[in-house]
């Protein structure tokens, strides 16, 4: 939903280390950790749980990650993607069966923490807020009342240059009602959601583990949700107070997670990481057993098709006014690319590239591709993009080009994630079984 400076590109080469460390050097233990369905008195457990969790060779030492990107109204992308994935492990497990229950993380920047948050805040009986499905018809009911529709564009343009292009009232209230006193340490598996600190200057991630362990970053769900999805120039930044038991207090003047990280792949994976070997460590020795992996399938929200459209020939007598629309594309294409890129790389370095799904479309056009055109035919334009991008092949990007190029013998991506929905189903009965078992 708003501008992305690609700060992720400084995390690679400390990531390609460490998770060489973690495959190699996390212990194979006992695990008390309750995985599958989540009840009222189950604990989300740390990601080191599930690389113990299991002995080596059995599927269950895979970490499940679930990213989705930013990008306003353009949620709808992948709200129809996830419905499509959550109905396949309902047809494996049953109607009531949930994302939350595969998947040991899901992360999301911007309208993807918003879908992330809504997957995994606790509802009744402390099952999942939304399915799935429910998400589409959320953005669809209340995407005109977040970015609506004015009618006189001269004057709406010289107000967003003194203010906001909207207020966010209805937003805030929406997201307060809805998630109420939730907050980052009740979710129903662990989540990552960006955001960033204009007074720092610094990324702010906020997650479940994070939650429990500082409580001054155990913020209300709907603080985050509201920080995340504060895009500069479209909705103001939000400030909020966090304290703890002690009395002590943590200001946050934060926007848009998108700023640091508009795909959140690799954020997700460092916190993952952070995660493992903060809680692992006085256990951790070189060259031992378990090889701890991760299954990661990112979902995008599309992107522009206006590759080619700026040359540096057209660009280099521009000046600030020229830049503004152009910079804003460059910095969200940046961003999102720099990440598949590297996560790309990165999974084809440890030999797991079959690992790594990325789900994404860089060919839209006109009001499909801004973030804040919820006009009915516009929403349901989004929603068949997403449809389509179901039948499109398996794609990786091209490191060189940026361009995606099919993956021979992959299939549809509709065929990927039904494939990927029989793999968390037949890992989390193993887990099940695990954990009946006393790890044994």
């Amino acid at each position: 939903m708003a501008l992305s400076v690609p700060a992720s590109s400084l995390l690679v080469p400390l990531l390609i280390i460490t998770i060489t460390i973690v495959q190699f050097s996390v212990p194979a233990a006992t695990s008390n950790v309750s995985f599958g369905r989540t009840t009222a008195h189950a604990e989300v457990g740390g990601f080191e749980d599930v690389c113990r969790g299991a002995r080596p060779g059995t599927p269950a030492q895979m970490v499940n990650v679930l990213t989705i990107d930013g990008g306003g109204i353009r949620g709808l992308i992948p709200g129809t993607i996830l419905a499509y994935l959550e109905g396949k492990l309902q047809d494996l497990d049953g109607p009531d069966s949930r994302l939350a229950d595969y998947f040991d993380c899901i992360a999301g920047t911007s309208t993807g923490g918003l879908i992330a948050a809504m997957l995994t805040a606790p509802g009744e009986d402390n099952r999942p807020l939304f399915a799935a499905k429910d998400i589409n018809p959320f953005y669809i009911e209340n995407g005109p009342a977040i970015f609506p529709q004015r009618t006189n564009t001269f004057f709406a343009f010289m107000a967003s240059l003194i203010r906001p292009k909207y207020d966010g009232k209805y937003l805030r209230n929406k997201i307060k009602s809805m998630l109420g006193n939730t907050r980052v340490r009740n979710t129903l598996t662990n989540i990552v959601i960006p955001t960033f600190d204009i007074q720092l200057l610094h990324p702010i991630i906020f997650s479940t583990y994070d939650a429990k362990n500082m409580p001054l970053k155990d913020a209300l769900l709907s603080d985050v949700c509201i920080s995340t999805s504060a895009a500069p120039t479209y909705l103001p930044a939000h400030y909020f107070q966090t304290s703890d038991a002690d009395g002590k207090t943590r200001e946050y003047n934060l926007i848009d997670g998108g700023v640091a990280a508009i795909n959140p792949t690799l954020i997700t994976m460092t916190q993952i990481i952070k995660n493992i070997m903060r809680k692992g460590k006085e256990k951790m020795y070189p060259a031992k057993q378990t090889d701890c992996k991760f299954r990661v399938v990112s979902i995008g929200t599309g992107s522009s098709s206006d590759h080619g459209l700026y040359t540096a020939k057209r660009s280099s007598r521009w000046g600030i006014i020229r830049w503004l629309i152009p910079i804003v594309d460059i910095f969200m294409e940046a961003s999102s690319s720099v990440v598949d890129i590297q996560a790309s790389m990165l999974f084809e370095w440890l030999h797991r590239k079959a690992s790594y799904l990325r789900i994404q479309d860089n060919s839209l056009r006109g009001a499909a591709a801004t973030v804040d055109v919820a006009t009915p035919e516009n929403m349901q334009e989004l929603i068949r993009i997403g449809e389509r991008m179901l039948d499109q092949p398996v794609s990786r990007v091209d490191v060189e080009t940026g361009k995606y190029v099919v993956v021979p013998g992959a299939g549809s991506n509709a065929k990927a994630l039904a494939r990927l929905a029989r793999q968390l189903w037949e890992e989390s009965r193993t887990r099940k079984r695990h954990s009946a078992s006393g790890g044994e």
